[in-house]
């Protein structure tokens, strides 16, 4: 089992900047992958950004240039660095990690991302 739990999130103006922290904890030696989704209220839970054990990325067109997704392997934390944060990015912000040999999706519990004057 992996545990995921996300912190970082609050209420931002347009412009303005945030950073988003995952912390794992369990058997995450067979973690492939972890990322970031989003969820904003009437709409699908939808990937923002990716990064592989080695340190291959992925990001959403509509993040790209704005975002970015490290990780910091000594600490098991993956994080999410928002930029020229916009009110269309306002949703619960969910780590998520892959274990392909199992076949396992993690989540975290969530964490809410506010774009507002």
């Amino acid at each position: 089992q992996v545990q995921l739990v996300e912190s970082g999130g609050g209420l931002v103006q347009p412009g303005g900047s945030l950073r988003l922290s995952c912390a794992a904890s369990g058997i995450i030696f067979s973690i492939n992958a972890m990322g970031w989704y989003r969820q904003a209220p009437g709409k699908q839970r939808e990937l923002v950004a990716a990064i592989t054990n080695s340190g291959i990325t992925n990001y959403a067109d509509s993040v790209k240039g704005r975002f970015t997704i490290s990780r910091d392997n000594a600490k098991n934390t993956v994080y999410l660095q928002m930029n020229s944060l916009k009110p269309e990015d306002t949703a619960v912000y969910y780590c998520n990690a892959v274990d392909l040999g199992q076949g396992m999706y993690y989540w975290g519990k969530g964490t809410l991302v506010t774009v507002s004057s």
